[in-house]
């Protein structure tokens, strides 16, 4: 069974098993966390689609770790005008281990 939740103003696809990488969410490694932001889920025969959400659909995971991304580098440079700039940063990112994906959203 698959899931598409969003989260962080992204959408991912999701498994019972997956490890995704989201953006930052509080809580330390072990907390559960729910997503009721659920936009479509089941498998290839029993498909459903949420319009704008499936209601009552629940996809629950466990907390990994919290992470840092790859360094981004953003350079600026105006030829001629003796000006350069490179600045940098690391995206905060949180672990999250796909535990269940409940259509129903009743817990098992």
């Amino acid at each position: 069974m698959i899931a598409v939740v969003q989260t962080g103003g992204k959408q991912y696809k999701v498994a019972a098993g997956d490890v995704i990488s989201i953006e930052k969410l509080e809580g330390n490694a072990g907390d559960k966390i729910t997503f009721d932001k659920v936009l479509l889920v089941g498998d290839a025969a029993d498909l459903k689609i949420g319009k704008p959400y499936v209601e009552k659909a629940v996809v629950i995971g466990e907390l990994v770790r919290q992470a840092k991304g790859e360094k981004l580098v953003a350079y600026k440079h105006k030829r001629r005008k003796n000006y350069e700039r490179t600045v940098g940063h690391r995206q905060k990112l949180t672990m999250v281990k796909i535990e269940q994906i409940l259509p129903e959203g009743s817990k098992k």
